[in-house]
């Protein structure tokens, strides 16, 4: 058994290193290998434009798959996404809110996407506390959802306030989320959060596997449900909220790259994390190198996951249970 999960770990590591490198000389501009960096141009696309961008994708992927298997575990709700806790539209909320109202800057508007993102977190946790329906886990996902709806209604609300000739064309394009244009600065401002989230994650992936067990026998076994699900909750949020910030929202991808993971490597979540990193770094990888070769003008990246995820999805439901 232990061979076996090696052996597709080492498989689909191997598949993430050559669909990165692939990626780096596919492109309305091809780099033949040869000519890597002999050419000036050739170089400068490399290492400022596609290098940057695919490592962008790569950590956006990590974040938001990684966040996922770790709340579906917390939740105990296979449904679970990093969205439901109203992380993505309160980031939206703040992204619109910096590029309406503020100095409409690549660092402004990560810095407000971000605080706004975890605002919405603590929101949801203020508001479960006043519901009076449902064991905690369900308050905290219903007030997740009244949270997402309000901030929701805030950027429709600033997008009738967004001046139509300038700043509704940026919001809209930020909204449908994508990598375009992303930059050195963009990579390092979400990395810190984003590895200090995933970091925390893979530490703690054993004990994730008791927040899928009743809480009283979590807490016989020496562990305490409701602090750790809270340290697991705040630190994948954290890292959704930071690739949020400089990616705009993206479905999808913490929905079905744990899923995928599950029918890999069974439902240990030991196996389960790490497994889902590399497996979201390929899929977004993919689904970004799709966006900006298969037409003429970039598609969304926003938009390529949720046409490919959601038949993704529905196909691994139908392929039955875990391995």
């Amino acid at each position: 058994m232990a061979m076996r999960h090696q052996g597709r770990f080492l498989t689909i590591t191997a598949s993430l290193l050559a669909v990165f490198f692939v990626s780096l000389l596919v492109g309305r501009y091809t780099v033949d290998i040869q000519d890597m960096f002999a050419s000036g141009l050739g170089t400068e696309i490399l290492t400022n434009i596609r290098l940057p961008r695919m490592l962008a994708a790569a950590l956006l992927g990590m974040a938001l798959s990684a966040a996922g298997a770790a709340l579906q575990s917390a939740f105990k709700n296979p449904l679970v996404e990093p969205s439901l806790l109203g992380v993505s539209q309160g980031s939206a909320f703040g992204a619109a809110l910096a590029i309406l109202f503020l100095v409409n800057s690549p660092v402004v508007v990560e810095i407000s996407s971000t605080a706004f993102g975890l605002l919405a977190l603590l929101a949801a946790y203020s508001l479960s506390s006043s519901i009076k329906y449902g064991g905690k886990i369900l308050r905290l996902v219903l007030a997740g959802i009244a949270v997402s709806a309000m901030f929701s209604g805030g950027v429709g609300v600033i997008k009738t306030m967004a001046d139509p000739l300038n700043q509704l064309p940026a919001l809209t394009f930020w909204l449908l989320g994508g990598l375009s244009g992303v930059s050195w600065a963009d990579l390092f401002y979400m990395l810190p959060l984003t590895l200090a989230g995933i970091a925390v994650l893979l530490i703690l992936r054993w004990r994730i596997n008791l927040l899928t067990l009743r809480d009283d026998v979590t807490f016989s076994l020496g562990a305490d449900p409701g602090k750790l699900r809270a340290v697991v909750v705040i630190f994948a949020v954290l890292a959704v909220a930071a690739v949020t910030s400089v990616a705009g929202v993206i479905a999808w991808i913490g929905l079905i790259v744990p899923h995928l993971a599950r029918k890999i490597f069974g439902a240990d979540n030991s196996r389960i994390i790490p497994a889902s990193l590399i497996l979201g770094a390929t899929l977004m990888i993919v689904f970004d190198t799709v966006a900006r070769t298969l037409t003429a003008g970039e598609i969304p990246l926003g938009i390529m996951t949720s046409l490919c995820g959601a038949p993704i999805f529905l196909l691994l439901l139908s392929r039955g249970g875990e391995s």
